[in-house]
């Protein structure tokens, strides 16, 4: 019943975001309108109509979703071609509604079993069922958790549930615009009369929206509308009784149940199952010929997994803790397999891993988890993460996020010596930790459209080119725009000439992701001005590097070109 309620809420907010609006008018039109002209008269659709094209969608949608790409995967097929199947369909059915003899032409096969007329007239059924192929939901939580189980087969009884009622959620806001075209419809007597003109109508709607799939309009759309409901779905991927809840929809398997008996950061060693296995990798750095590295052939040695980004500044301040303790106990009996899951796109590109791999001195094994098969693999959820597997495969040992670093290298001397009696160990590592305390910085301030975060100006903040301002008085811990600037998915980036921001933060480490090319002027008020190159892709620049925390202010002056991701505060 949780999951149930839960993927009925997920699918309601998905239904009135702005990823379903490219359907809308198929589904407007498609709900109501008229069959051709039969024997001189002109026969309404079904009723029904309305209730069966989405009845059709939901269906298409949970099957697709569920074992579309077990299917294919089975059936060796590209793991798009029920997408452009289903966008084939949309034009044929479109092109039959506008040239009437072709419609004769595709309902002939259908003519021995006495269906005369199968498109319009009939019950909308396969036009639904065409719509769910194709149509590509707003990710959330929820969808997420029914991706990776059908993509990973692990479908039960919960997980149907889950999935039927995020589609039925979805469901419901279109149906409310399918009834809306039907009624329409019936009550305009100048519709009724113009039965031609909107059966025309419906296939151009159909085939414009299987043009714009081809084109990836739709997404296009997207990122020029605010994403009103994204509150509500961050508030939904919050819930820890949600995260719970999906779990059990998927992400819980016999392969990583036991690690939940591993309390994070503990300092005594747990036993919590044999480790999950590194899967779904695009690719490896930093193994001979790229190589991948399978964990049962490390059986006899001690295996730290560290999950991390590149661009991730807790990662950033982790790193210098792993890389010491490989260059520490590499040769001793310790294994470290960087597992690369990304947050950004850009994160998924291995030009940019690899960069990101030499600034920090990495020489371990690194896995481009860019499908977070891994990380769904081990459920995790935290950048960083650290799992500590003795010499058997058991994960002994967890630690998410930043700090812990002394217990968990405790814990790494223990399992050594476990492994190898004999070992002679050296001295811990001395690396500082910088983990800052909890709530003392300003937290990681995004300014993409998908995840803006502390922004303060007055204005609203959505995607699409905007005038911005500087307001009189700006929060503590926040950014603010002026100038003109064109705002994306992930970053933001001045429309034309040059645009400022004035960054409100608390933090003694202060560093910028920011790509493309152009010189940043960076206008401290309690210091001098600076001047950073960007030159390139996607980096992380530091603006500052004091010993405490500290408030402070920077007005940056970003010139065109010059994309800015995020800020981030130690």
């Amino acid at each position: 019943m949780d999951l149930i309620i839960i993927g009925l809420l997920g699918g309601l907010i998905t239904g009135i975001s702005p990823c379903i609006l490219p359907v809308l008018p198929v589904i407007f039109l498609t709900g109501g309108a008229q069959s051709a002209k039969f024997d001189g008269q002109v026969v309404p659709a079904k009723r029904s109509r309305p209730y069966l094209v989405i009845a059709g969608l939901v269906l298409s949608f949970t099957l697709v979703t569920l074992g579309g790409s077990l299917l294919l995967g089975l059936l060796n097929l590209p793991q798009d071609i029920i997408r452009w199947v289903g966008i084939a369909v949309l034009v044929i059915i479109g092109t039959g509604l506008i040239v009437p003899r072709l419609e004769r032409i595709l309902e002939r096969p259908f003519q021995r079993f006495g269906q005369r007329e199968v498109k319009n007239r009939g019950s909308g059924f396969g036009v639904g069922l065409a719509l769910g192929a194709v149509f590509v939901p707003c990710a959330g939580p929820v969808l997420a958790a029914i991706i990776v189980a059908g993509s990973t087969g692990r479908i039960g009884l919960g997980t149907i549930a889950l999935t039927v009622s995020f589609a039925i959620g979805v469901a419901v806001p279109l149906l409310v615009f399918a009834l809306a075209g039907r009624g329409v419809i019936e009550r305009i007597r100048a519709f009724r009369s113009k039965e031609r003109a909107l059966r025309i109508a419906a296939g151009i709607a159909m085939i414009a929206l299987a043009v714009g799939l081809v084109f990836n309009v739709p997404q296009a759309l997207q990122r020029l509308l605010p994403d009103y409901t994204s509150p509500l779905q961050q508030e939904l991927a919050d819930s820890e009784e949600v995260s719970d809840a999906l779990d059990l929809g998927g992400l819980v398997t016999d392969e990583n149940k036991d690690l939940d008996k591993c309390t994070n950061g503990a300092e005594e060693l747990e036993s919590c199952g044999t480790a999950p296995s590194i899967k779904g990798i695009e690719q490896w750095l930093n193994t001979p010929d790229g190589q991948a590295v399978d964990l049962a052939s490390l059986r006899g040695k001690v295996v730290l997994i560290d999950f991390w980004a590149y661009s991730c500044i807790n990662c950033q301040r982790s790193l210098p803790h792993v890389v010491a303790w490989d260059e520490t106990y590499r040769d001793l009996g310790l294994d470290v397999i960087g597992i690369h899951s990304p947050e950004y796109a850009f994160e998924k590109d291995p030009g940019n891993v690899a960069a990101g791999i030499a600034d920090f001195g990495i020489e371990y094994p690194v896995a481009l988890d860019n499908n977070l098969a891994t990380w769904t693999n081990y459920r995790n959820r935290y950048w960083p993460a650290h799992y500590l597997i003795d010499a058997e495969g058991t994960v002994r040992h967890i630690s998410f996020g930043e700090g812990n670093y002394a217990a968990t290298e405790q814990l790494i001397r223990e399992l050594l010596q476990d492994a190898d009696p004999d070992v002679q160990l050296p001295g811990a590592t001395d690396v500082v930790d910088e983990t800052p305390d909890v709530g003392s910085t300003t937290r990681e301030t995004f300014l993409g459209s998908s995840k803006d975060v502390n922004f303060g100006g007055e204005a609203a903040y959505r995607a699409g080119a905007h005038e911005y301002s500087f307001p009189q008085a700006q929060p503590d811990d926040s950014f603010a725009l002026d100038g003109e600037w064109t705002v994306e998915t992930q970053f933001a980036t001045p429309t034309e000439g040059s645009a400022r921001i004035r960054l409100n933060y608390h933090a003694a480490e202060v560093r910028m992701v920011v790509a493309g090319e152009g010189e940043v002027i960076v206008r401290d008020e309690n210091g001098p001005e600076q001047s950073i190159r960007v030159d390139g892709t996607p980096r992380s620049y530091g603006l500052q590097q004091a010993d405490a925390v500290a408030a402070g202010s920077f007005t940056l002056e970003i010139p065109a070109g010059v994309q800015v991701y995020s800020f981030t505060f130690g």
